[in-house]
């Protein structure tokens, strides 16, 4: 099913979202989307580099490119790996009452707050890698780098409630510990995201 899913075309995608079915869901939307404002990103870098304007810039450009060729690598992978934990989860549902129930589920718990943390790094990373492209960016491909942020933002913002759902299901100083990382993460993110907006207004 999931590797299914990651080979559908976009129509596709989108037709399974909105069935009556639990995947793909909130958390591979998310990783979806945080794909394609890598992508953005990595537009704006193509159009930028070799422009003669930008050349002392080509050092940075090369390191920048496949960073972001990884990220969005890595965003499908954590889509794969949002559907693995959701699998998981109903394979724990599905056990009989017992300590192997409750280690099954308690894993599975793990992998759904994991996942989406995981996810919540690599758009920071991402973000941080836009904001640098920035200030040396082809004018003309500045909204779509700044799509880029605003897309990446959005991913952390997915993630956060991802992570607020399923921690509800943990105790004590570890569940606080959780949100109020997911929290910073998410503010940090919009931070990011405004600061690229902000330092591409001269050419919007």
């Amino acid at each position: 099913m999931t590797q299914d899913i990651l080979n559908t075309s976009v129509r596709e995608f989108v037709a399974a979202t909105a069935a009556k079915q639990p995947t793909p869901g909130g958390g591979s939307v998310a990783g979806v989307v945080g794909a394609l404002g890598t992508a953005l990103g990595e537009m704006a870098l193509n159009f930028t580099i070799g422009k003669k304007k930008f050349a002392e810039h080509e050092t940075f450009y090369a390191t920048l490119a496949g960073r972001l060729q990884k990220s969005q690598a890595m965003f499908m992978t954590l889509v794969a790996d949002d559907m693995a934990a959701f699998g998981m989860y109903c394979d724990a549902n599905a056990m009989s009452e017992g300590p192997e129930k409750t280690q099954a589920s308690e894993l599975a718990l793990a992998a759904a707050i994991d996942v989406p943390r995981e996810m919540t790094k690599l758009c920071l990373a991402v973000l941080s890698d836009l904001r640098g492209l920035a200030d040396k960016c082809n004018p003309w491909l500045i909204s779509d780098l700044v799509a880029g942020g605003i897309l990446a933002a959005a991913t952390a913002s997915l993630c956060d409630l991802n992570v607020r759902i399923n921690a509800k299901n943990l105790e004590g100083p570890q569940r606080d510990e959780i949100l109020a990382a997911s929290a910073a993460d998410r503010k940090r993110a919009n931070v990011l995201a405004a600061e690229i907006e902000e330092m591409a207004k001269s050419s919007l």
